[in-house]
């Protein structure tokens, strides 16, 4: 969010926030002067209660709900409310909702969403969502937080340079959208985790919190809707990019996670974005507002980003006032702003016929309904079914095990030359550990990262392992501008049995409201890496940082780097993860979920949101689906210390589509008559028969081999290659993924269900999902498996 906008949404409640963080926090409905209003009548459904809400409140009263920090209602008993928490990847005091200064002064702080996106691990998402949720209830029973959480970052991670690319599950759609599920169900849910078991005993349980109207543990936000992926590049800055994006990379691309996250994650919220989309900012696109709540079944409340709403007149100049700004934004769908425009705007708007009151109840009504969802209007949280949770909740053993786990499945083995790595702990009698990174904290989890549990770095950690272990870092912070230390380093490394060089971004490199300009190490950081890898006695291992991809081709061919390890930001656990694998007590298993390009990639306009390649332009297309030029590492790399074979079990080699077309219907007309006149390519699934997708699915069965002598997890990738019967088919796709652990000379059997509509269709030209007719290669690892598609 930017600084100013920041400082102004934060001044103008002032009192309100301090009265917020309090640590016997008041609440609605509270006996014996306030408790009967029908809106506290917990046998009323959720929406007669929010109606009721709403028809007592004045239009006064009504404008100053429309801020993220929401005034009070003194007369009738309700306090004021701070929507903005934060929660990525852990509790955050980003936003004003989340307070470190009380008797909670930490949190656990898993890693960036980049690194446990590829874990490729659908449960370890889950939990991980459901326990940054128990520490948010707790963080709320003590006065320090909300319940209301702008979590997960759902945007495709489509150019390797932006500074928030980080914050993604990465360049994949599917992975997007099933990670945006799995963390929205667990942080939403009412999970039975041993945590919950413990800490609520026998209370009730009676509705299962799926998100679609019933009962909410806290509340996720989808964010940001939508093409958003752009901070500052060039002249271009997020407050007044206009994203313009094709029909057909709109509809496989950049709206399949925000989809996904609503219709199977139930998400309780949706943010709109700042940028405008094709020439109309994303807060005021009624058409896609109104399609996540009517085609989607959106159940929630929408929010701007953080004064978003402003930037459609003070940045955009989309309207002509700050009255129309805020009209636009309301009708189009938006119940709430991040900041203060609508609070100072509305009852102008009202009085110069821009918005009605009517639209204003409307807004209310979702806010409201949400807030009832989360018990707020239930009467004394201290004596509700979350009441027990507390200050032994936040940073237990269980979680902080749980961020050990995420770090160590998403760190990623790129390179392992004469299989250098794992060391032995009884030939490693002294270690060197060098960089800037090697002895740092403060960058370890990325953006959005709160007060860790604990604070411990990479050298620190190695130490566990070898006491004789030096450290130097070889430049003074990670810009690198001089050559000052590296004398001291190259010391170090002469005298050292292995040599560990930590090497790539921070937040100074990356972050929100800043991109990226080069993909290369920063500064004199190569420098460093080439001139240690001279001075060492054996093969050095490269640690890699940060979220975004560099090109470390040099490093990739030069056989004086024996191995090369990309840890991210891998959270307050990251250095005991690193250590666990580089002495092999913990076998890696982690893939790249973005691809890693060269240098020569940055002179691509960042601002060109084509996903597909155009020869004719010399446009190179994006992401592993469509980029068609060198890579430095693809999507989906990650080496282990074993080694796995697979072998297909079974699989249908043909697919007739002729009875998912009703027979009698104009549609299966039109295909027969397109087959007589020629060669028909492909169905489009407006044409299928309704709930017929369902009886098209299959099964894949396959099995998987560790032949080595070291037990591992091994991520399974399945893609589909599609017949080119249109054009913007991808090179290949990703259909099917599972983590699986095989022990040593073991086999496992796994199963992938494929449905075709889903996971063997395409967006064509005009946005409309059409399945290719012809044969579909699957691929899994080095095997292939044909299958026909026929009508």
């Amino acid at each position: 969010m930017n600084l100013q906008l920041k400082l102004t949404s934060l001044l103008f409640f002032t009192s309100a926030i301090a009265e917020t963080f309090d640590s016997n926090p008041k609440f609605p409905c509270q006996p014996p002067h306030h408790s009967s209003y029908p809106f506290c009548n917990i046998s009323l459904s959720t929406t007669k209660r929010a109606l009721s809400l709403v028809s007592l409140l004045t239009l006064p009263e009504k404008i100053t709900q429309l801020s993220n920090t929401a005034a009070s209602v003194p007369r009738l008993g309700i306090p004021p409310y701070e929507w903005w928490s934060e929660s990525l990847h852990g509790l955050a005091d980003n936003g004003p909702g989340v307070s470190f200064n009380g008797s909670i002064s930490s949190a656990t702080s898993f890693p960036q969403v980049i690194v446990s996106a590829a874990s490729f691990n659908r449960t370890l998402w889950r939990e991980i969502g459901s326990a940054v949720a128990v520490e948010g209830r707790a963080m709320y029973n003590g006065g320090q937080a909300g319940l209301t959480y702008w979590a997960p970052n759902i945007n495709v991670f489509r150019d390797p340079r932006w500074g928030r690319g980080q914050e993604t599950p990465g360049e994949d759609p599917k992975v997007v959208s099933e990670y945006g599920v799995e963390f929205v169900r667990g942080f939403q849910e009412i999970k039975k985790t041993n945590v919950l078991k413990s800490s609520l005993g026998n209370g009730d349980d009676d509705d299962d919190g799926d998100g679609d109207g019933g009962k909410l543990m806290l509340s996720a936000c989808c964010k940001h809707f939508t093409a958003y992926d752009l901070e500052k590049w060039g002249n271009f800055t997020r407050y007044d990019f206009n994203a313009v994006v094709t029909e057909q990379d709109m509809e496989d691309t950049y709206q399949p996670p925000f989809q996904s996250c609503i219709e199977d994650g139930k998400a309780s919220c949706l943010m709109c974005s700042y940028n405008a989309v094709n020439g109309v900012p994303a807060c005021a696109r009624q058409d896609l507002l109104q399609k996540a709540r009517v085609d989607w079944g959106f159940k929630g409340y929408i929010t701007s980003d953080c004064d978003a709403v402003a930037t459609i007149f003070d940045y955009q100049g989309y309207t002509n006032s700050a009255e129309e700004a805020v009209a636009d934004a309301i009708k189009a769908g938006v119940d709430i702003n991040c900041g203060t425009y609508m609070v100072r705007h509305t009852q102008s708007a009202i009085d110069k016929g821009k918005v009605s009151e009517e639209q204003i109840d409307r807004a209310l009504q979702n806010l409201f309904a949400v807030q009832l969802r989360l018990g707020l209007f239930d009467g004394n949280p201290k004596q509700g079914r979350y009441a027990k949770l507390g200050t032994n909740d936040i940073c237990s053993s269980s979680h902080r095990e749980l961020a050990l786990e995420a770090a160590r499945q998403g760190i990623v083995l790129l390179k392992n030359d004469h299989k250098l790595l794992p060391l032995k702990k009884s030939h490693v009698s002294s270690l060197a550990i060098i960089g800037p990174m090697a002895n740092n904290i403060s960058s370890m989890g990325g953006t959005y990262t709160g007060k860790p549990c604990q604070r411990k770095t990479l050298f620190s950690e190695l130490l566990e392992y070898v006491k004789k272990t030096s450290y130097a870092s070889g430049c003074s912070d990670v810009a690198c501008d001089s050559p000052a230390g590296f004398k001291e380093a190259v010391a170090i490394a002469k005298g050292a049995d292995f040599v560990v060089v930590v090497a790539g971004l921070d937040l100074t490199q990356e972050t929100e409201d800043k991109d990226r300009v080069s993909l290369s190490l920063p500064g004199k950081q190569r420098d460093l890496v080439t001139s240690i890898a001279a001075a060492s006695k054996k093969p050095v291992i490269l640690v890699l940082t940060g979220g975004g991809p560099v090109d470390e081709t040099f490093a990739k061919t030069d056989p004086r780097i024996g191995s090369i390890v990309w840890i991210g930001y891998p959270g307050e656990t990251g250095g005991q993860a690193l250590a666990e694998i580089l002495f092999g007590d913990f076998n890696p298993g982690g893939r790249l979920p973005m691809t890693w390009y060269p240098q020569s990639f940055s002179e691509v306009a960042m601002s060109d949101m084509h996903m597909r390649a155009d020869s004719s332009r010399g446009y190179p297309g994006r992401t592993y689906r469509f980029y068609t030029g060198d890579q430095v590492y693809k999507f989906g790399t990650g080496l282990s210390y074993t080694e796995f074979d697979y072998e297909i079990l079974s699989a249908p080699t043909r697919l007739g589509l002729s009875e998912v077309i009703p027979q009698d219907s104009s549609s299966h007309k039109k295909l027969l008559l397109q087959k007589g006149e020629g060669e028909l390519r492909y169905l489009q699934l407006d044409d299928l028969a309704v709930n017929s997708c369902e009886s098209l699915r299959f099964n894949v069965r396959f099995s998987v081999r560790n032949t080595g002598e070291i037990d591992g997890s091994h991520v399974l990738m399945l893609y589909s290659r599609m017949p080119r019967v249109l054009s913007g088919v991808p090179e290949r796709q990703l259909i099917g993924f599972e983590r699986v652990h095989v022990r040593s000379s073991e086999m496992v059997e796994a199963e992938f269900v494929i449905d075709p509509c889903k996971h063997l269709s395409v967006a064509n030209d005009v946005g409309k999902r059409v399945i290719p007719l012809g044969v579909h290669d699957l691929v899994l690892g080095d095997l292939k498996h044909s299958l026909s598609l026929e009508f």
